[in-house]
């Protein structure tokens, strides 16, 4: 089948769906301008809990950004050919999620108007300061990988260039989960479990938005996938998802193994202290069973995975995702820090008290902004650019 007659998008349809991802965005926007103008008091979010519901989105497109350029080097690193030609894709969907979740979280941390600030001046004592070289770096290499794709006389530079990625996008996985573990003032995060878990974690979310992308592309052409590329992709999928589901009960493990990690650990698996119960119901409803269990049985289905299953197990990865960040994210910061073991602990300020966290319309307007911006920047893409898998197709 022709090339062009494959990417053909219908103009109609094109730009109704460009119109309906920017108003996403300007919606995002404009909560993050009201956040700005009115302060974070209109949001959910507390002097206890000030990472929220848009952070469960950034951190969520931020890793599945690393995650899913692993696409692209199974191909071109690896050399499997299977995955070769959905190398740019991969490339593309990677810099619209990244750019879509540093969206997200430059405007959440409040006043993104000293961004420049933090680019100009660094603490390298601290890693979010590792952070600005590890996202810009990121963007940059990707787009050199993507150059070597596109122009011929650049292909014989495009393993090279892929292997330069697959470390980059490690050690950028690597910043974002220490991040978390090594901020002391927060005991539930503290584990070098978090580096590896969050590797893991973008393989399998990576390859899920990849998945529901892919679908949707070719659904809109009126074709399928080959069986065999399908199932080759979902074991992989189910793999991925396997792995993550072990290292994550690795990490409340290892947390089970610390006297002083007991009490977290009861409080976000079992509710207690949780008046509402929402982190334990998250966490084994959301993402163990919806986000882990559910998916494997059918990705690993001895008759095999159709597309309408495939695409199932991929959206039920996604909302697991976003379900065990906000258990790890807003859970982390809820339960209170214990400074004084063995001590009960109480102030003016609520000193070792539990908080309680509900997320408003501004910080979902916010995370929603950034999924449509990286939607945008996706549905841009693959208007303007060679980035759609072919393989031998059968209407």
């Amino acid at each position: 089948m022709d090339r062009q007659e494959f990417q053909r998008i219908e103009p109609r349809a094109f730009w109704a769906l460009l119109a309906v991802g920017g108003a996403i965005t300007l919606a995002g926007l404009a909560a993050a301008h009201t956040m700005e103008v009115h302060g974070h008091a209109i949001t959910g979010m507390t002097n206890q809990v000030v990472w929220g519901l848009p952070h469960v989105f950034a951190i969520f497109m931020i890793v599945a950004a690393s995650g899913v350029l692993n696409v692209a080097s199974i191909g071109s690193v690896f050399g499997q050919s299977a995955y070769k030609p959905r190398a740019p894709l991969s490339g593309l969907l990677s810099l619209a999620l990244l750019a879509g979740g540093l969206m997200v979280l430059m405007l959440d941390l409040g006043r993104p108007d000293r961004v420049i600030v933090a680019a100009t001046h660094y603490n390298f004592t601290s890693v979010f300061a590792w952070n600005v070289f590890l996202y810009s770096g990121m963007a940059a290499i990707v787009a050199l990988y993507l150059w070597t794709m596109f122009e011929r006389r650049m292909n014989r530079y495009s393993k090279a260039a892929g292997i330069a990625a697959l470390v980059w996008r490690f050690a950028l996985t690597t910043g974002t989960g220490s991040i978390f573990g090594f901020l002391v003032a927060r005991q539930a995060y503290q584990s070098a479990v978090l580096a590896p878990l969050f590797i893991v974690l973008s393989f399998a979310w990576g390859l899920a938005v990849f998945l529901i992308v892919q679908s949707t592309m070719y659904a809109w052409n009126g074709q399928t996938l080959p069986e065999a590329v399908r199932a080759r992709m979902a074991r992989l999928l189910g793999v991925f998802v396997a792995a993550a589901l072990y290292l994550v009960a690795v990490y409340h493990g290892t947390n089970l193994y610390f006297a002083r990690q007991g009490d977290f650990e009861a409080f976000v698996l079992l509710g207690r202290g949780d008046a509402l119960g929402v982190f334990p119901a998250l966490f084994w409803g959301g993402y163990v069973l919806l986000g882990a269990l559910l998916p494997m049985a059918l990705l690993f289905h001895p008759r095999g995975v159709g597309p309408n299953a495939m695409l199932l197990a991929s959206a039920m990865v996604v909302a697991g995702a976003f379900a065990l960040l906000f258990v790890f994210i807003v859970g982390g910061q809820s339960f209170p820090l214990e400074i004084f073991p063995g001590h009960e602990v109480s102030s003016s300020f609520a000193d070792g008290s539990v908080e309680l966290y509900m997320p408003r319309w501004p910080e979902w307007l916010l995370g929603l902004g950034g999924l449509g911006a990286a939607f945008v920047l996706t549905l841009i893409g693959v208007r303007a650019l060679d980035v759609l898998p072919q393989d031998e197709l059968k209407p």
